[in-house]
């Protein structure tokens, strides 16, 4: 049996558990990123990071009608964790098998093909035993017809998926890149027309914000972690004790520009919304609207991580180095300024300028030694976390008192 999410259902322990699973694969994907060294890389690194997002979304969903704890739920978010690990492990092989042992590529495909599997026939599960409780509750999960054509839908595209992964498998290089490409338009074009079968609700509208900010928080201290652990082995030193310090301090930066006023207001905004406006915020702001910022987050990650590996040495950052570290945060605001778009209709003026000011260093950093260019970058964000600190007080007061 399976427990039904009811409007005040929150984030269960075992979600936390299944999300740290998916974080860990996400930021495995900075050691291809690292390896590949050049926009080869940095384009395989994304890909897959959003056909990691993609699938952690249909779980959120699946969350959304049923609980995540109990029943046939728990047993395939249990499957789907396993696979997951084994996309983690073989993320570095990913366009490029390593001598010995089982094709990597291969094995992420079947991995990845599994968890979008066990996810399809779970929701069929629940779909089942949702539509089954009452006709007042089938209606809310979209009805027994429209929940058919929908599955049938993402069934649909998931076998038309599966034959541009194994031929990008097979070929590897650029050809691997292009064929994924196209799968993920693929997967994205069909998920999409499913949704507008209708019949999407939500049930606890904070549980969406809750769920989304875990990820987030989950990925920043993820990705501080691996840049630590990636110069583990380097003696300590000043330049090193240095670049930690600088680093923790993005770090927080990132979880301030994010917690302190934006998701609170955003949980706001969205508990207050109804129907199908509610449905189209989180379609939007949410499913979409948090990918780039997830994205930013891994990609400074492996800025810092770059800057770490050659903190002291005397040598320029380099152009790989720079862009990511400032690429990256560049990325990570712009989904904030997305975001707030979406959600709220407006436009942050700070933040705008904040990416410009980064992307107008950028030439300087590639110049500049490792520390100098990490220490441009959290100037750039102490600045804007003070800017935003003083101008939100008052709104920030409302939402504490909220």
């Amino acid at each position: 049996m399976t427990g039904q999410a009811g409007e005040s259902h929150r984030t269960t322990a075992f979600e936390l558990f299944f999300d740290l699973v998916f974080v860990f694969a996400a930021t495995r994907v900075t050691v291809l990123m690292a390896g590949e060294h050049g926009v080869h890389g940095l384009l395989q690194g994304l890909l897959l990071l959003a056909l990691l997002w993609w699938t952690w979304e249909g779980y959120t969903w699946l969350g959304n009608q049923a609980r995540a704890d109990d029943g046939v739920v728990r047993g395939g978010m249990a499957v789907a964790s396993a696979a997951v690990i084994v996309m983690a492990l073989t993320v570095p092989e990913a366009w490029r098998d390593a001598p010995g042992g089982l094709d990597g590529p291969l094995v992420l495909v079947g991995a990845y093909v599994l968890v979008r599997a066990t996810h399809l026939t779970v929701q069929f599960a629940v779909d089942g035993a949702v539509v089954g409780t009452a006709a007042g509750t089938g209606a809310m999960a979209g009805g027994g017809e429209g929940a058919r054509r929908r599955l049938g839908l993402s069934w649909a595209t998931l076998l038309a998926v599966v034959p541009l992964l194994v031929a990008g498998a097979l070929l590897g290089g650029w050809a691997q890149t292009a064929l994924f490409a196209g799968a993920l338009a693929v997967d994205r074009a069909g998920t999409h027309l499913a949704a507008r079968r209708g019949g999407l609700w939500i049930g606890d509208a904070a549980r969406w914000s809750e769920r989304h900010g875990l990820f987030v928080l989950l990925a920043i201290g993820e990705s501080a972690a691996i840049a630590g652990v990636g110069v583990a082995e380097r003696a300590v030193s000043v330049p090193l004790l240095a670049g930690g310090v600088l680093g923790i301090a993005v770090a927080v930066c990132l979880w301030w520009l994010y917690f302190d006023v934006v998701a609170p207001a955003a949980e706001h905004r969205l508990v207050r919304a109804l129907g199908v406006i509610r449905v189209k915020m989180v379609v939007e702001g949410y499913t979409y609207g948090h990918f780039p910022i997830v994205a930013g987050v891994i990609v400074t990650g492996l800025g810092v991580q770059g800057v770490l590996a050659h903190a002291g040495e005397g040598v320029a950052l380099g152009g790989f180095n720079a862009s990511v570290l400032y690429g990256g945060a560049a990325l990570y605001l712009g989904g904030h300024v997305l975001f707030g778009g979406l959600m709220h209709g407006v436009l942050s003026l700070p933040r705008l300028l904040a990416i410009g000011a980064l992307l107008a260093g950028l030439p300087v950093a590639i110049a500049l030694p490792p520390l100098a260019a990490l220490a441009g970058l959290t100037l750039v964000l102490v600045v804007l976390v003070a800017v935003e600190t003083t101008r939100f007080a008052e709104q920030r007061r409302d939402l504490r008192e909220a």
